[in-house]
This record gives C-alpha cells, structure tokens and sequence, in this order.
C-alpha cells in the first residue's frame, strides 16, 4: 500500500501482505533494513491465491459504467445490493496487486449484481512516472472509456491498465496513444480512442483526483491507496475473504 502524509510531499510504502515481525540481533540496523525489505519482498502474496481465476473483467452487458457528480467512476448495475468506493493511483502498485488477486472476483459480484464499484481516482504519484503526469492521463483515459458507457469495456481497459499494462512507478510512462490502443483493445469506440489520444479529459481528470485526495484524507486521515470503503468504513482488504464478506 502506497501512503503520503497530510503536506503531500513524502510517499511511504507499504506492502500488501501479512505483517510478519522480524527478530534479528547482532547485525548493523542498516543491514538489519535490508534484512527486512528482502523478506517482505520475497514473502508477499506468497499465499495469495487470485481469486475466481479465469473469470476475467466482467462480462454482462447490463453493467454500466458512469461518471458520478464528484468525479468517480462507478461500474455495476443500477440495482447493485451494494456500492462500494475504492481509491486508486494509476502508478500504485499495491493497486495492481489488489486488481490482479481480487478484480476477477469483484467483476463476477459486478455481473451478479452483488456490487457496484465507485472508483476514486487519485494522482499523488504523478512525479513517479516518465512524463511526471502519467496518473492524471491514466485518469483521463478511464474517464473517456467511462463516457461512453460501456462497462465490460470500461472493466477489461481497467483490467489492463492495472496489470499486465501498468507502467513501473520508478519512471514508467505510457503515452496517451498507448492508452488508447489499450482502449481499442478493450472494445471502445473510435470516439473513445481519440479522446484519450487527444487528451480531452486531462483537466476534468485533474480536478477529479483533487477531490478524490480531498475526500481521502475526509475519510481515513492520510492519502493511501489502495482504500476500500464500504459505507464509510475502511474494508481490511489483507483479509483474503474481504470480497465474499462484503457480499455475503
């Protein structure tokens, strides 16, 4: 999980995985650091398993996607039992690992209309990337796929730009014609495509994500993604089975 604290200005990993407590002795601290970030590294998601795999992004052509008043992006049915926002960053990578173990299963609860996902979009790690604004495009880009309405579309160009397509926060970049093949890809529209090429959405994108860190902080005190919430409430989402409660 990515953090920043209240100025914005400084960004504090933390990893998606078991808190495990290291008991070491006799050794330097700095060697003791290194000690530490070796073994999360190599621990995390070891028991992890990606939940409902082969499933896929969602399928059923009765999910929409939109664009809520403050910005999110909401995917699901309209009579969704249950709606629940999720903050992202385009770059976080502890974002990607969410998507990669849980949206197969959260895109088969959209399609049974289980849930409703809002997505709130954050940009606090522009600076990471090549072009120092590639979240802010990749929320641009989500938002022009959004517009259209489509939200197996929408679903599969998220699946995408959160995995096997998201750039390395240490100065990765896709361009906006990247992001737009990827969208062709996801079955958008011409249309689409030349508003994410064009950039059109840059500005309300920003905007967007500005609420989103302002209604962030609002809720849970710091910007950290990823956040899940339902009704409010921080969802613990290193419980493997944060999916099937919210449902059950």
């Amino acid at each position: 999980m990515w953090a920043v604290n209240s100025s914005g200005t400084k960004y504090q990993p933390r990893p998606m995985s078991n808190r495990t407590t290291y008991l070491l002795g006799g050794v330097a601290i700095v060697v003791i650091a290194l000690v530490v970030v070796y073994l999360v590294r190599s621990n995390s998601g070891s028991d992890l398993k990606v939940q409902d795999d082969g499933y896929g992004p969602v399928h059923d052509a009765g999910v929409i996607a939109l664009i809520d008043s403050d910005g999110a992006i909401v995917l699901g049915k309209p009579n969704a039992a249950k709606t629940i926002d999720m903050y992202e960053d385009p770059m976080c990578p502890s974002c990607g690992s969410l998507e990669h173990y849980y949206g197969q299963q959260i895109s088969k609860e959209i399609d049974a209309g289980k849930l409703a996902v809002r997505y709130r979009f954050v940009n606090f790690l522009d600076p990471k990337s090549g072009s120092k604004d590639y979240s802010t495009r990749g929320i641009a880009a989500s938002e022009c796929v959004a517009d259209d309405g489509d939200g197996p579309t929408f679903s599969k160009f998220h699946q995408a730009i959160f995995t096997t397509k998201q750039p390395s926060e240490e100065g990765g970049n896709l361009t906006n014609d990247q992001l737009s093949a990827i969208a062709k890809d996801a079955g958008a529209s011409t249309d689409v495509q030349q508003c994410i090429a064009k950039g059109d959405r840059f500005d309300e994108a920003r905007d967007h994500a500005s609420a989103a860190l302002t209604a962030l902080k609002s809720a849970v005190g710091q910007v950290e993604t990823p956040t899940v919430l339902d009704g409010g409430k921080n969802v613990d989402t290193d419980n493997q089975n944060w999916v099937t409660k919210l449902v059950g």
